[in-house]
C-alpha cells in the first residue's frame, strides 16, 4: 500500500448531474460532487511512464491518456467522473481497483484543453 505522502494533490471529483432546461427546448448540462469531493492523489504524466497505458489496461486504445492518478479507494469514480485540480478539467477514461483489493483507485485521465 502506498505511503499517505504519496497523494500530494489535492483534486475535486465530479459526475454528471440532472440536466437543466435551458428556456429553448434543450438542456444544459450540470455537475454534482461526488462524495467525498476531495480526493487526495498523485497525478504523473504519461509520458513519464511511456507503457502505463498499455500496462494498465491492456487491450484497449488508450491513446488519449494524458496523465496516472492515484488515490486511495473512492467508490464513486466512474469514467463519468471528471477531476479538477488548479484549473484544468481531466476527464477520466479508465478507472482501475488495484488489485480488486478496495485499497487504491488508478485512473487514466485525459486533460481537456478550451
Amino acid at each position: 500500500m502506498p505511503a499517505i505522502g504519496q497523494y500530494r494533490h489535492v483534486v475535486t471529483l465530479e459526475n454528471p448531474g440532472d440536466p437543466i432546461p435551458d428556456g429553448d427546448g434543450g438542456y444544459i448540462e450540470t455537475w454534482a460532487p461526488l462524495d467525498p469531493a476531495s480526493w487526495h492523489c498523485s497525478i504523473t504524466p504519461a509520458t513519464v511512464r511511456p507503457r502505463i497505458a498499455e500496462w494498465i489496461a491492456s487491450g484497449t486504445v488508450l491513446a488519449k491518456a494524458t496523465h496516472l492518478v492515484r488515490g486511495r479507494y473512492h467508490a464513486g469514480i466512474t469514467i463519468e467522473t471528471r477531476v479538477l485540480f488548479r484549473g484544468r478539467r481531466l476527464n477520466v477514461i479508465y478507472v482501475g481497483n488495484s488489485d480488486e483489493r478496495d485499497i487504491e483507485t488508478v485512473l487514466l485521465v485525459a486533460e481537456v484543453i478550451n
